[in-house]
């Protein structure tokens, strides 16, 4: 387990990763995260003011999770616990409940639970916590990667606030790794290291908002980098590149975004020649080839769209065998799919719809659902009778003209098939049930 007195002894070890060393100890120190931790905010006065209820930290990796939790172990007058769900069970909750509840009732003191990875507990593991979460004997802190209105029961949910963390800014992390090159107590200052800016850029821009990593890179750099001949630990862009294992794009970042344009453009533009091509600069210019892959996923929906769905599911199976094969032999898998997307029949039909649909979603007011379609459970006999004109698709042979969009709504169209590819199906298709 983990207590208050571990984070402070933690902190005065030398030994310890950099990572850890440069954890901030206060509110004041935390980085990032200003939407939910900046001055007023709710939980920056929660913290302030050690009123924290039980909450869920989501998010990337090193965004600041456990830094936060342990910010708050550092600001509260109560117990910490920390647990970590992948090596944890029943067994250990239970033993941190029955600490807690010993300190609440004998001293009057409230414990924080930390849960690290809490989507990693099933649903015994977590419906073992509920009811010391109901009645106050923890304070549960759950940190995950994973939505946890998906990963985590809706029983653990509904008792917690959710707060989102969002990956940190190229400059957050560039400003963290500067403090961290001259903070002597903490940091590696007294090592007297000179980064050079590109250094420092590439660090923190192959990071992708993962500060954890920032620190691991910037901290393998300096404790392999020889002191050179004038004296001086000097770590350059080279040295950077192999500490954090990817070489640093060969354009600058202006040309990057035009190449990474031009590959778009040329896969809407159905010449897969210069997809290709474009495709092979980024990678070769350092870029990391899941990019291509994920711009390759949107594509295939925005530009292709029902003209071809199987083209949404040649770049989805292009990115996981990429995530499971690695590079190269990845980059074949990932270069079929990049001409499949290429050569399909085009059609935005899709986004249109979207676009015209959350429109109308955001700006119409008066929706009133027709009453054939409510749940008649809830509703007064006279509407039951309305609900009942209801018409099951299937005793009809699949399709039966009725109305499903609000009065206000009637007879709008969002999806427009075109001619092209399978859209033309879809034309037809409508056209034979429709009986026009």
């Amino acid at each position: 387990m983990y207590t208050l007195f571990d984070i402070e002894e933690n902190k005065d070890n030398k030994k310890a990763p950099l990572a850890e060393r440069m954890r901030p100890e206060s509110i004041r120190g935390f980085l990032g995260q200003a939407e939910i931790a900046s001055d007023g905010s709710l939980l920056r006065r929660a913290i302030m003011l050690d009123r924290l209820g039980s909450c869920i930290f989501w998010g990337p990796p090193g965004t600041g999770k456990t830094t936060l939790a342990r910010i708050i172990a550092n600001s509260t007058s109560g117990n910490f616990i920390q647990l970590n769900a992948v090596t944890s069970g029943v067994a250990d909750v239970k033993k941190a409940v029955e600490e807690a509840s010993f300190n609440f009732k004998a001293k009057g003191k409230k414990t924080y639970l930390l849960l690290d990875e809490c989507h990693r507990f099933n649903k015994t593991q977590q419906d073992s916590l509920l009811p010391s979460i109901e009645d106050g004997t923890i304070i549960f802190i759950g940190s995950t990667t994973e939505n946890p209105y998906v990963a985590m029961t809706p029983a653990i949910v509904s008792r917690c606030r959710i707060f989102e963390f969002k990956s940190l800014t190229q400059e957050t992390i560039e400003n963290a790794l500067k403090k961290a090159i001259t903070d002597t107590k903490k940091g590696l200052g007294e090592l007297n290291a000179v980064v050079e800016e590109d250094a420092i850029k590439h660090i923190a821009n192959i990071s992708a908002g993962d500060l954890r990593t920032a620190y691991n890179a910037l901290e393998l750099a300096v404790l392999t980098t020889p002191i050179s001949s004038d004296g001086v630990l000097r770590i350059t862009l080279k040295d950077a590149e192999q500490s954090i294992q990817k070489k640093a794009l060969s354009v600058d970042e202006n040309q990057y975004y035009h190449i990474l344009s031009a590959f778009c453009k040329s896969l809407r533009g159905s010449d897969s020649n210069a997809a290709m091509y474009y495709s092979q600069r980024l990678i070769k210019a350092g870029c990391d080839p899941l990019i291509i892959a994920r711009r390759l996923i949107v594509h295939s929906a925005e530009d292709v769209g029902l003209a071809d769905p199987n083209a949404l599911v040649v770049a989805t199976s292009a990115l996981t065998a990429l995530q499971n094969i690695g590079v190269p032999e990845g980059l074949i898998p990932l270069s079929e799919a990049i001409i499949y997307v290429c050569e399909a029949p085009k059609s935005n039909s899709v986004v249109v719809a979207l676009g015209e649909a959350s429109s109308d979603a955001e700006n119409i007011k008066d929706d009133e659902i027709p009453a054939h379609l409510i749940n008649p459970v809830y509703l007064s006999k006279e509407d039951k009778l309305k609900s009942a004109e209801y018409k099951y698709p299937h005793s009809y042979g699949g399709w039966v003209e009725q109305q499903y969009l609000p009065n206000k709504l009637k007879g709008k169209t969002y999806y427009k098939p075109t001619d092209n590819g399978f859209e033309k199906t879809v034309k037809e298709i409508r056209k034979n049930k429709m009986g026009k």
